[in-house]
C-alpha cells in the first residue's frame, strides 16, 4: 500500500494541512482556539475508534455526534464562517476577476468618482483642523441595510458643507456614522458593531473601534476624524491605515473605490 503513494495523495494531504491550517487561523482570530483545539482531539479520538479500533458500537455513535456536529457548528461559527468566506471572495485576483466583467466608460468613471471623492476629503481635513468627530462608511459591494435602519435617513447628494453639518458637534446626528452609497448620503447617525480586538491600540476611541468592526464584517470602507487629535484614519477588511494626509486619503478612496 505504502508503494501506491502518488501525487493525488500528496496533493490530498497538502490540501487537508491548508484546511486544517485556515480552521486553525479563523478560530484563532475569533478567540475560539480552545473550541478548536476540542473539535481536532474529538476527531483524532472518531478516527481512532471507528478506523483503528473498529469499535462498532461506540464508533456509530460517534459518527452520529460528528454528523449533528457538523450543523451545531455551522450554527455557532456563522460570523466567522461568513467573514472567512467573504475573505476569500474579497482576494485581489477575485478582484481582478470581477474587474473583467465589468462595463463603462473608464475616464466618464473616473470624473464621476473625484465628484463623491474630493467632497468627503475636503470635509475630512476641515474637521480635522476643528478637531471635529466624524465617522463614515462607505458602502461598497456587501449591503449595509442593517446598519442604514438604525440611523436617520438623509438621501442627499455627497457634499462637503452637508456633512460638516452633520458631524457639528451640536448635530443631533454627530455621534452616529454616516453610510454613503455611490453619490449619495444614505443615512446619519447609524450604529455600527464595534469590535473587542484587543490588539487595537489604547489611544484609539470608540469610533476607531467601530470602523474596525463594520470593515471586518463587509468590503466597506471606514474614515475615522478623531475628535482628541484630529487625525484621520482609515479602515478596510478589518485593518487600520493612522494618521493619513489629504493625498494619501484621496488616492486610498481613488484605488478602493474604483
Amino acid at each position: 500500500m505504502f508503494f501506491d503513494f502518488g501525487i493525488k495523495d500528496i496533493i490530498d494531504i497538502v490540501l487537508v494541512a491548508l484546511m486544517l491550517f485556515y480552521a486553525y487561523r479563523l478560530m484563532k482570530e475569533s478567540r475560539s482556539l480552545n473550541v478548536f483545539m476540542g473539535i481536532l482531539v474529538f476527531v483524532v479520538l472518531w478516527l481512532l475508534v471507528s478506523q483503528v479500533l473498529e469499535m462498532k458500537l461506540m464508533g456509530a455513535i460517534m459518527d452520529k455526534l460528528v454528523s449533528v456536529g457538523v450543523i451545531v457548528l455551522i450554527v455557532l461559527f456563522q460570523d466567522d464562517i461568513r467573514k472567512f468566506l467573504y475573505n476569500l471572495g474579497a482576494h485581489q485576483r477575485m478582484k481582478a476577476i470581477r474587474k473583467l466583467f465589468s462595463n463603462g466608460d473608464k475616464k466618464q468613471g473616473t470624473e464621476k468618482l473625484k465628484q463623491i471623492i474630493m467632497p468627503i476629503v475636503m470635509s475630512c481635513m476641515s474637521m480635522s483642523k476643528k478637531k471635529v468627530g466624524a465617522l463614515m462608511v462607505i458602502q461598497r459591494n456587501t449591503p449595509l441595510n442593517g446598519i442604514i435602519d438604525t440611523g436617520e435617513r438623509i438621501d442627499a447628494a455627497v457634499n462637503q458643507r452637508l456633512i460638516e453639518n452633520i458631524f457639528f458637534k451640536n448635530s443631533p446626528l454627530h455621534d452616529g456614522a454616516m453610510v454613503i452609497d455611490k453619490e449619495h448620503i444614505v443615512a446619519a447617525g447609524c450604529i455600527l458593531p464595534v469590535s473587542h480586538d484587543l490588539n487595537i491600540p489604547k489611544e484609539l476611541g470608540l469610533r476607531h473601534r467601530a470602523a474596525l468592526g463594520i470593515s471586518s464584517e463587509s468590503d466597506c470602507i471606514a474614515i475615522v476624524v478623531s475628535e482628541e487629535t484630529g487625525g484621520i484614519s482609515i479602515a478596510i477588511n478589518g485593518e487600520f491605515q493612522l494618521r493619513l494626509t489629504a493625498e494619501k486619503l484621496e488616492s486610498i478612496l481613488t484605488q478602493e473605490m474604483a
